[in-house]
């Protein structure tokens, strides 16, 4: 197995946990400060992918982590702007992590690649990841090369929660403890 989380697993585990909960608890809480205690984690995301999105928000809530999505910001304007790219840099800059939920759609976004490398700049290489997303658990990733620099979330085991881990350079870091340092 590659390692890499499929759509499908992901959905299967939405049904395994009360994923809703979370994703309703991350929602209602996207105007914490930036200063609160909690790790506090920016998702970078193309917007077509909502239903990935909610399933891999509700994995890091229940890893006990904030995050951060522009769509629940009260403070986005509600035409794309440059006050957009503004706050977007701001919500970067106050996030301790950044993971890129990498789709072939997010990939392909202009958004998403400017919040990548805005998200290099400020917390590359400790505090950065991108999460491939495949069509099935036997896909391979088709990512761009420059994605190759990154370390990369993946999971041993689809359905157990703490399989989930951080590689880079041949070391793998669970993602619980990725999140907490």
């Amino acid at each position: 197995m590659s390692g890499f989380i499929s759509k499908e697993l992901l959905a299967d585990l939405k049904g395994k946990t009360n994923y809703q909960s979370l994703i309703n608890e991350s929602i209602n809480s996207h105007q914490r400060s930036a200063y609160s205690n909690e790790v506090s984690v920016f998702l970078s995301h193309k917007h077509s992918d909502k239903q990935i999105l909610e399933n891999v928000i509700a994995l890091l809530k229940n890893l006990g982590v904030y995050v951060y999505v522009d769509w629940n910001d009260d403070g986005m304007p509600t035409t794309t702007s440059g006050y957009t790219a503004k706050r977007i840099k701001q919500k970067i800059r106050e996030c301790k992590k950044f993971i890129l939920l990498a789709t072939e759609d997010a990939i392909a976004s202009k958004w998403c690649n400017w919040e990548l490398g805005y998200g290099d700049a400020y917390r590359y290489i400790d505090n950065i990841a991108i999460m491939p997303i495949t069509e099935k658990a036997s896909s391979g990733f088709s990512g761009s090369e420059y994605l190759q620099i990154y370390p990369v979330i993946k999971s041993e085991y689809m359905y157990v929660l703490g399989t989930y881990y951080v590689e880079y350079n041949g070391e793998k870091t669970k993602l619980a403890d990725w999140l907490k340092r």
